[in-house]
């Protein structure tokens, strides 16, 4: 049973950034300072500080967006880099700097199609049904829900939260203070000021930095969340919570358009079908995402596949 889009017996957080927006150098630091393995305490220990070359709170931080970013995970009080965060932070790796939209927008839906770690982000781009919102808006729908299911999470928590997930992504321009520079996810252009009060929107539309390899593996994401049956509607992509619709804000011709494409990019392994008025995916054997991804980075993928 579920309640504006959350289940019930869902894992949420609405803390853990310590108030700081991801920034765009972060997740390199990260990766330069875990190796293929450490304990959490590397970002909480004094000498985190000389070794990130920040604050111990924006040190912190770095852990939480670390781990919502999907390029690394935590075990028993150890961190480490996941395979995909292997495969693109490594000195060698395909984006170790995050130059590449697609690193980006591959960090974006991590952080953006699980409720666990951003719970404020799943819900704004997941659940929240209007184009344009207001932050008080957010915050009572999102206090409600929280009220209702009984997470512990106070009103001011939440409103500090609605902050960072906002600073997150607006583009602020020239206006950014040197504290608030370089925010990773505001690259995207996914939310912009709508018009003067303080009122937001939501930018849907095809988005043409996102490569269709990152799509595919979203995708991918999404269906083993959902199942993993031989075959998915094309209303579900387009429109489901967690979905590849919701989370890039793409419109209903935008998917359709890159679901009609999805032979070439996983080569043959899932085939779109319009038959009958019932449009869907359907998977015909396995694939692994990871090597999708390689299509998003030719020049590195090529680089990689020849030495």
């Amino acid at each position: 049973m579920t309640k504006g889009g959350l289940k019930f017996d869902s894992k949420v957080q609405f803390a853990g950034h310590e108030t700081f927006p991801l920034r765009l150098l972060w997740l390199k630091k990260a990766y330069d300072a875990v190796g293929d393995e450490a304990p959490v305490g590397i970002f909480q220990e004094q000498k985190a500080i000389t070794r990130f070359g920040v604050g111990r709170n924006m040190a912190v931080s770095i852990r939480y967006w670390a781990t919502a970013s999907g390029l690394f995970e935590e075990v028993d009080r150890l961190i480490r880099p996941t395979p995909l965060g292997h495969a693109i932070l490594a000195d060698d790796g395909l984006d170790p700097y995050l130059e590449q939209a697609a690193t980006i927008w591959l960090v974006h839906w991590h952080i953006a199609s699980l409720q666990s770690k951003a719970t404020t982000t799943y819900y704004a781009f997941n659940v929240l049904n209007a184009i344009e919102f207001d932050p008080e808006t957010l915050l009572d729908e999102l206090f409600g829900v929280v009220s209702a299911q009984g997470w512990r999470a106070t009103r001011g928590t939440l409103k500090r939260d609605i902050e960072v997930f906002l600073r997150s992504y607006v583009r602020k321009g020239a206006t950014f203070s040197e504290d608030a520079a370089e925010p990773l996810l505001a690259e995207l252009a996914l939310i912009r000021e709508a018009r003067l009060g303080g009122w937001y929107e939501f930018v849907r539309g095809p988005k043409p930095t996102l490569h269709d390899a990152v799509f595919a593996y979203a995708l991918g994401n999404f269906w083993e969340r959902n199942g993993g049956a031989t075959t998915m509607t094309a209303e579900q992509i387009c429109y489901s919570a967690g979905s590849p619709g919701r989370v890039f804000k793409l419109d209903e011709d935008s998917v359709i358009t890159r679901l009609m494409r999805i032979d070439d990019v996983t080569e043959g392994a899932w085939q779109w079908v319009d038959t009958a008025g019932l449009r869907q995916i359907q998977r015909k054997h396995e694939i692994d995402k990871t090597e999708i991804i390689l299509a998003a980075y030719p020049k590195r993928g090529l680089l990689r596949s020849t030495a």
